[in-house]
């Protein structure tokens, strides 16, 4: 075990976010309850530990998609938001329902990147998560779909989650997604990618291997996630992306096993 995987396990403060295509099933593209049920489970017993959770979600439009009866996610900017609007409450009934289970309270919060990067509007973000913290009760953030143009169109929960991480100086940020980390090539056309452990810095070859987005569903690649890594390694924050699949990814992640991919934070001078 390296250094950065060691010090996972001392974390306090950890914001988490889950992609759409780990919170949906390819086939159908309605929601993955086994999934989520089990993911709540994992966030809700590391609470139980002692660790102050985030949870940051995608998800809202897929949750809509599934109440709407459609097959496919739309082509338009105004139906995609729509379908956020209605699949927004869908989604947190459905977290609600398995926290509750568990015993815990969550808060939802609907922010946008304006609400991370204003002055003001960062400072009432932060005071409103900082408080709820002390509750004891768990964050869920969702981008605003509904009216966050720019944001439906380049998939930003991403870097909202690494932004959310930054403003409450949380000490670690897990991206669960649908592939097992950052690969030497893409492994889909290529049989000898290997996936990389550790990236120490972000340069030119990394953000190339990157690539585009993902999935159709989803609406944000790789790309945006070695953005988000890039904000959290400045901001002294450790950033994995690890397999949403895996139900036991959170737990493997912060008992400082191998897996997925880690950027260790930079070191402040």
């Amino acid at each position: 075990m390296n250094d950065a995987r060691k010090k996972l396990k001392d974390a306090k403060r950890i914001v988490i976010k889950v992609g759409t295509s780990t919170l949906a099933y390819p086939q159908t593209k309605k929601l993955n309850l086994y999934r989520i049920d089990h993911l709540i489970r994992e966030i809700s017993d590391l609470h139980n530990s002692g660790k102050e959770i985030i949870f940051v979600t995608s998800g809202a439009i897929a949750a809509g998609i599934n109440k709407m009866g459609l097959s496919e996610k739309p082509d338009t900017v105004t139906e995609n938001q729509a379908l956020a609007a209605i699949g927004q409450g869908v989604l947190m009934h459905i977290y609600e329902k398995f926290f509750a289970e568990y015993g815990k309270t969550m808060a939802q919060l609907l922010l946008t990147g304006n609400d991370t990067i204003d002055e003001h509007a960062r400072e009432n973000s932060r005071n409103s998560l900082l408080a709820i913290l002390k509750m004891g009760v768990i964050p869920v953030i969702n981008e605003n779909d509904a009216v966050a143009t720019d944001e439906i169109k380049i998939g930003d929960n991403d870097n909202l989650s690494a932004m959310v991480a930054t403003m409450i100086d949380a000490e670690v940020l897990i991206i669960l997604t649908d592939i097992d980390g950052v690969y030497s090539a893409n492994p889909k056309i290529d049989s000898n990618a290997k996936l990389i452990d550790e990236i120490d810095e972000i340069n030119e070859e990394i953000e190339k291997l990157a690539g585009g987005p993902g999935t159709k569903l989803g609406t944000g690649g790789m790309y945006t996630k070695i953005q988000a890594a890039k904000i959290a390694k400045s901001a002294g924050i450790t950033m994995l992306i690890v397999p949403g699949k895996d139900i036991e990814c959170l737990r493997k992640s912060l008992s400082g096993e191998k897996i997925g991919t880690i950027f260790p934070a930079q070191k402040k001078i």
